[in-house]
């Protein structure tokens, strides 16, 4: 069925004869001498910001968090794997000093053993700091994306956030209070409220910690002389391995539930809606299908 809206006869305006003979005709559509210039521009559709020519307006900070909570994910898990492998490597070079005690090691071993650690150390040192960069991207988004949420100020200037995480020492106690406070107010929970940490927050803080100590750990017994002491850094940058490997994967999954929580709206949970079910409705009078109609 198709409604057209027409205007009353009694609401339009009553012409005289004069006016009606004044009338001009209708010359037809109009006519160019050369095809236009103007017209919208040749796009697909897209958000007015993107169109050139329009004025460019920064994103709001949720559709930013998930743009970047996507690629800082990928990075944590890439980052996990290779520490992992990493870790491993340190394991296997273990291995092979408790066994140098009684027996001759092949060179072929050995070496190989060392182009693994050396290799995937150095592949871990570069993904890790780009990792803790983009994290440390990701945690200002999400302080504004909450702030904005809540209508409310960060609880922390930016300054004291970058030297709370930065800082070694310091980092061990505020990392952890500056992501409480952010799921404090990921949580919608008021703003006089003392934060009280989730499991998940304190078991990232706990592997923060570990991963913290044993890394001041192994530095300080490569700094040691004797073989004991090399055999004993070997084994400890094993656990740092391990342990980073639980921070890393930690980070990504507090990553993933604070941007759910800030920005509900992702775009692989996105779908059209389709109607499956109508129930309650009255019923809609029908004709009867003719059995000439074609199906």
């Amino acid at each position: 069925m198709r409604w057209v809206a027409t205007v009353p006869e009694s609401a339009r305006p009553r012409r005289s004869s004069e006016e009606a003979r004044s009338r001009v005709p209708y010359p037809g559509p109009p006519a160019y001498d050369v095809p236009p210039r103007w017209g919208f521009p040749q796009v697909a559709w897209r958000w007015p910001t993107a169109v050139p020519g329009t004025r460019t307006a920064v994103p709001v900070a949720s559709q930013r968090l998930l743009l970047i909570a996507r690629n800082v994910v990928t990075l944590l898990w890439a980052l996990a794997g290779l520490v992992a492998v990493a870790g491993g490597a340190e394991l296997w070079r273990y291995v092979l000093l408790v066994l140098s005690r009684d027996t001759a090691l092949s060179p072929a071993v050995v070496g190989a053993s060392d182009a693994l650690v050396l290799s995937f150390s150095l592949l871990t040192f570069v993904m890790s700091v780009f990792a803790f960069a983009v994290t440390l991207w990701w945690l200002f988004v999400a302080r504004t994306a909450a702030a904005d949420e809540a209508g409310q100020q960060p609880p922390r200037q930016s300054w004291q956030v970058l030297v709370g995480i930065l800082v070694p020492g310091l980092n061990l106690a505020m990392a952890g209070s500056i992501l409480a406070e952010l799921e404090h107010a990921a949580t919608r929970q008021p703003a006089n409220r003392r934060p009280k940490p989730s499991r998940l927050v304190l078991g990232w803080w706990a592997a923060w910690i570990v991963n913290a100590v044993l890394l001041t750990l192994t530095v300080m017994w490569r700094s040691r002389d004797g073989v004991q002491a090399q055999v004993d850094a070997v084994f400890l940058s094993a656990l740092t391995d391990l342990s980073a490997v639980a921070l890393a994967l930690l980070t990504a999954e507090v990553i993933r539930r604070f941007t759910r929580l800030l920005a509900p709206m992702e775009e692989r949970l996105v779908r059209p809606l389709q109607v499956l079910e109508v129930k309650g409705a009255p019923e809609v009078p029908r004709r009867a299908r003719p059995k000439t109609a074609a199906r």
